[in-house]
């Protein structure tokens, strides 16, 4: 009777006359869950009859309901694929084909779709040809989409594997092959190679050369299609980084040059550093025919990813820290050195104890891009970490080269060093300086961080003349008020006077957009002992009058929940 009686609200929500997407997913997912209590049910008790009067009804209408959404609400992708997750749990092959058949009819512009129904068939209806059949539908839609190419690629390769395997057991069995055609060139990935071929037109990059490379070496059969996809990939993009770094890091996968019988410990290291060896070998003669910012950086990148391995040798380790660092030294050296490379290189250098390298660097390092915030941040950290005298002036340095905008995180840098190196009287002045070299908007941060670095080292009175001083000129941040708020209430006379001062001027800022200000100043006159409550009307009309849109709303919820005593 509860079953009958949701089933049929649902219904009726569905019959309206203005249909809601929302009452066909709750209908569903009802439904949904009613055959996992069915099945639930059946496997504690054992009983597995009347499946055709109890399950089928319901998935019948599972499917219709989902039909009638998808109908309704085409373009909801999403409600789609609820579809076909729901098809593939309960194994409804037949239905899940007409699914995909009639979203591919509508959402024909989106790639990700065919490679799925492509990859349902091939994999769970185990049809090579359907799946061919909706890779060729596909790229007629998008001729230069990479990912069908590869995973059609892919597809053709699977296809010559499952027949090879076929063809591998009747041998096997022996059983005449009369009546089954095996073709040698679909066994040996001639499909594969045609889709490369294809595509290789269409599609140009070493990306997607690359990507299909990698599919190949998946299966064993490829090696002549793979030299086929090297041999492409050396003559067509001889001068992108990429394709020197494959080349490089092939050197790695390839086999001792003289193979061994005994692998010792000592024999394994010697035989990884000598892959390294020519892999950095090839990376050399790389960055000699192709000199440019992207090959230097695969080269180090290389380096970094080998040394950051783990190994038991320290032999191994100190060779290729002391590559690492050679290949920076010559990167640098050529002024072809990325500029995000340089943290790695310092924060190296560093850890090994290595500080008047590091500062040189550094300096280098801001001259070559002496325009960058980041650059001069990392030679000012660099300075501090080891204590040097000449942070001031490199500081001031700093300031020269760099415009004012986008300055704060030099001007953060240097405030906080000098709260903990010099004077109060130099820091004050540092504070007051930094409000007037940066920006309006970055002056907020500066504000706040004044503000609180002056309670802390001036106290009381002193904040409060500094926050006077502070008002006269916009713009401010909230957080600003909020931490002057806060000072106050620490007080032990806090007066309510100094609070709503402290309000109003916040409000008068940020009375329009923020209701949490409103309410946050009616708690502090119903809390505070000095506080009337009788304000509280003249705030709340005031707040009502001021609040524009949708935190009108906002506000007279929050405020009944206040009144309420649930906030």
């Amino acid at each position: 009777r509860a079953v009958l009686r949701k089933a049929s609200a649902l219904e009726y929500k569905i019959q309206r006359r203005a249909l809601r997407k929302e009452d066909f997913i709750n209908y569903i997912q009802y439904e949904i869950n009613l055959l996992e209590l069915i099945k639930k049910r059946r496997a504690r008790i054992g009983y597995l009859f009347k499946k055709d009067e109890i399950e089928y009804s319901i998935l019948h209408r599972v499917h219709s309901l989902f039909n009638r959404a998808t109908g309704k609400w085409k373009d909801d992708v999403q409600l789609w694929l609820s579809h076909v997750a729901f098809c593939k749990q309960w194994n409804a092959k037949h239905q899940l084909s007409k699914v995909f058949s009639t979203m591919l009819a509508i959402h024909s512009n989106k790639p990700a779709l065919w490679i799925m129904a492509a990859k349902w068939e091939m994999e769970t209806r185990l049809s090579s040809e359907s799946a061919r059949h909706l890779f060729l539908r596909a790229l007629r839609f998008h001729p230069e989409c990479p990912k069908l190419y590869q995973e059609y690629f892919r597809m053709e390769l699977m296809h010559a594997e499952k027949q090879r395997k076929e063809k591998k057991v009747f041998e096997q069995a022996k059983m005449d092959l009369g009546e089954l055609n095996y073709s040698e060139e679909i066994l040996n990935g001639e499909m594969a190679r045609l889709v490369y071929r294809e595509a290789s037109q269409k599609i140009q990059g070493v990306e997607f050369q690359l990507a299909v490379l990698s599919i190949a070496k998946l299966f064993d059969f490829t090696q002549d299609l793979q030299k086929e996809i090297l041999e492409s990939l050396q003559s067509s993009y001889a001068d992108d980084p990429l394709t020197w770094d494959y080349m490089a890091r092939r050197e790695l996968e390839l086999g001792p040059l003289q193979p061994t019988e005994q692998t010792t410990k000592q024999k394994k290291v010697a035989e990884m550093a000598q892959r390294e060896e020519r892999c950095c070998a090839v990376f050399d003669e790389a960055v000699g025919a192709v000199p440019t910012e992207g090959m230097w950086k695969c080269y180090i990148t290389f380096c970094l990813e080998r040394y950051n391995r783990k190994t038991n040798s320290e032999e191994l380790k100190q060779k290729r820290l002391e590559r690492t660092l050679s290949v920076f030294s010559k990167a640098h050296e050529s002024n072809l050195l990325p500029e995000a490379l340089y943290k790695q290189w310092l924060q190296l250098l560093l850890d090994f104890n290595l500080s008047d390298k590091a500062v040189e660097v550094a300096e280098a390092a801001t001259k070559h891009f002496s325009l960058s915030v980041e650059m001069w941040q990392l030679r000012l950290q660099v300075l501090i970490q080891l204590k040097r005298d000449d942070v001031t002036q490199c500081f001031e340095e700093a300031i020269k080269h760099v415009k004012s905008k986008g300055t704060l995180p030099l001007w953060i840098l240097w405030v906080q060093w000098s709260e903990g190196t010099n004077s109060k009287e130099d820091t004050e002045a540092l504070y007051q300086r930094s409000l007037r070299a940066t920006t309006p908007p970055e002056s907020v941060t500066m504000k706040e961080m004044y503000l609180d670095w002056t309670y802390r080292n001036g106290g009381y009175k002193k904040v409060k003349r500094l926050f006077s001083s502070l008002c006269e000129n916009r713009p401010f941040s909230l957080d600003f008020f909020r931490k002057m708020i806060q000072i106050e209430k620490e007080q032990e006379s806090c007066k309510m006077l100094h609070l709503r001062e402290y309000y109003e001027r916040a409000l008068r800022e940020f009375g329009s957009t923020n209701t949490d200000l409103w309410l946050d100043y009616i708690k502090e006159e119903l809390s505070h002992p000095q506080g009337k409550a009788e304000n509280c009307g003249s705030i709340h009309w005031r707040a009502m009058k001021m609040l524009q849109g949708e935190l009108v709303e906002d506000f007279i919820s929050k405020y009944t929940l206040l009144q309420t005593g649930h906030l």
